[in-house]
């Protein structure tokens, strides 16, 4: 196996898998209109609280689209709740966060600096977190008006965190006060429910957080745009299940999700982004899902049962991250929190090797460069490998003339030419499979590498050198995808390729080509490691050939 054939044999795999994955996400699994939840007189969207035998449920679980009339005592009424790294719009009930903008991350590497919306109104993007308290007597749903006790609250210069509460009273003598409270730099959001019982009666009840979205449009681009390849949809984590994901088609309305869980997280995810609700530590809570009207999904937490005797208070809260998946964040929030960049079956691997990525990135302050240092340690590191690989080539490029000689000398007789072409083998002690076997050690780590380079919200809009500013697009100018398109071909010329008919050397050479052009519309900072990969690659062929492989003469007729 040729060197040219190495590297053809990564990339097919990945292309396969890439191109089965656009098909699975344009034309597999029911790609019609969402399964919808049947319409009662009663809300199937909240399932009785943990630990209360009867507790009413709501008319509506979702926020009324923008088209639909106002439920009677509802307002359209926002405030602002920011810090300097997130902006949040909250609706003047008090009980859902209608829009997230993360204000370090614009939408567009260029122009005006418009901030991505991880919670959206916009219809086709539609993707809201709400929160409410189920009981008796009555507690605020996430439908019932509540006071905000503040205007817009944004952090002050030399501030450490902002807060901003809402008060509910309710005819029985219960209120409610729920604060929000964001720290400095952080995309935690924090969510306190002090239930106070001036009545005569107990209460009981549960309080609630949901996430409710709809399932966003696929990303244009083919399976070249890195945003098509990443996970969209619910995740959750326990620390008896671990991390599982649940796709939109996966919310069947038949059987939903309900899962008796301590310690763990509901969460949506999506290409660079995750939005998470963690309940209290040490608490039980019910996850569950439910498909809702209007082609909308909904992952939802209800916290343990909590009680106020008269004259008495009760206290729950939670903490909703929104934000971006960095994984030194992630994972010291909560456990399992870092298992939403979403590697695949390549996690393993892929984890340590983002860890490095990050590291050489603090060393260098370019992530262009820390990637042109990352394939040179990885290849430093499977160095013997590739010797082994290459010294295979080598051989056969040496006897490569004694085998065009068996092929005139055999012609048409395949069977002939193959059996004289294996004791040549045999008589110069090369192993054909020589060169193949340490490809299949190096396959998982740089089809690992890819995905590194696919999820890592770092390489975003993130500049390299000169004309490449943006290692998340494509090279506006095409220099990378032309030099690997030159390293293909100058390695196919340097590689042998023993016992070839002229129809197979025709496509073999016309791959770095098909190759180039596609490369064209990869990202730069993928296309920079491929580029960064092959031109080690053939440094390190031409050394080893030129020391081992100069051809033998073939036998004089």
């Amino acid at each position: 196996m040729t060197q040219t054939r190495t590297f053809l044999l990564i990339a097919w795999l990945l292309v396969a898998f890439l191109l089965w994955d656009a098909w699975q996400k344009d034309y597999g699994a029911t790609r019609a209109a969402p399964p919808q939840a049947p319409v009662a007189a009663v809300d199937p969207s909240i399932p009785e609280p943990v630990g209360q035998a009867s507790v009413p449920t709501l008319q509506s679980a979702e926020e009324p689209a923008v088209d639909v009339p106002e439920r009677a005592g509802m307002s359209t009424a926002s405030v602002i709740l920011a810090n300097d790294v997130l902006r949040l719009t909250l609706d003047a009930n008090g009980g859902t966060l209608r829009v997230a903008e993360l204000l370090d991350y614009p939408t567009q590497a260029t122009g005006e600096p418009i901030p991505v919306e991880l919670l959206s109104q916009v219809p086709e993007q539609y993707f809201v977190i709400q929160n409410g308290l189920v009981g008796q007597p009555a507690a605020p749903t996430h439908e019932d008006r509540m006071i905000a006790q503040r205007g817009d609250q944004v952090l002050a210069e030399g501030a450490d965190e902002v807060v901003l509460p809402f008060v509910w009273s309710g005819p029985d003598g219960l209120s409610v006060e729920r604060t929000y409270r964001m720290a400095r730099g952080s995309y935690l959001v924090e969510i306190t429910d002090t239930v106070r019982n001036d009545g005569t009666t107990p209460w009981s009840g549960n309080a609630y957080r949901q996430l409710v979205r709809v399932q966003p449009p696929t990303a244009k681009g083919g399976f070249t745009n890195p945003e098509r390849l990443s996970y969209v949809g619910g995740a959750l984590y326990s620390p008896q299940d671990k991390f599982e994901k649940r796709k939109f088609d996966e919310f069947d309305p038949k059987t939903p999700l309900r899962r008796e869980v301590t310690d763990g997280w509901i969460a949506m995810l999506q290409h660079y982004f995750v939005a998470a609700i963690i309940p209290e530590p040490g608490t039980a809570n019910t996850f569950s899902s439910a498909v809702l009207p209007n082609g909308r999904y909904l992952l939802r937490d209800v916290g343990a049962a909590l009680s106020a005797a008269p004259g008495g208070t009760a206290s729950t809260s939670a903490r909703i991250y929104l934000g971006p998946k960095l994984r030194r964040d992630l994972e010291t929030i909560t456990p399992g929190l870092g298992l939403t960049m979403d590697y695949g079956i390549f996690t393993a691997i892929a984890q340590p090797i983002h860890w490095l990525l990050a590291l050489l990135h603090s060393l260098v302050g370019n992530w262009g460069w820390a990637i042109v240092l990352l394939v040179v340690l990885i290849k430093a590191a499977m160095f013997k490998l590739s010797e082994a690989q290459y010294k295979s080539f080598a051989k056969m490029r040496r006897v490569q003339p004694r085998i065009e000689a068996l092929k005139e000398r055999f012609g048409d007789d395949r069977q002939k030419f193959q059996v004289a072409m294996m004791e040549l083998y045999k008589k110069e002690k090369i192993n054909p499979l020589g060169g193949c076997l340490p490809i299949l050690v190096q396959i998982p780590v740089f089809l690992s590498l890819y995905w590194v380079l696919v999820e890592a919200v770092e390489l975003r809009h993130a500049p390299w050198i000169l004309w490449i500013q943006n290692l998340s697009a494509p090279d506006p100018y095409f220099i990378l995808p032309v030099v690997n398109l030159v390293t293909m071909w100058a390695t196919q010329k340097l590689s042998p390729a023993p016992g070839m008919d002229p129809m197979q050397k025709k496509m073999m050479q016309a791959m770095p080509l098909v190759f180039g052009v596609m490369f064209a519309f990869f990202p730069a900072g993928l296309v920079l490691y491929w580029t960064t990969n092959g031109a080690l690659g053939l440094l390190q062929q031409w050394l080893i050939m030129r020391r081992h492989g100069e051809p033998t003469p073939a036998p004089a007729k």
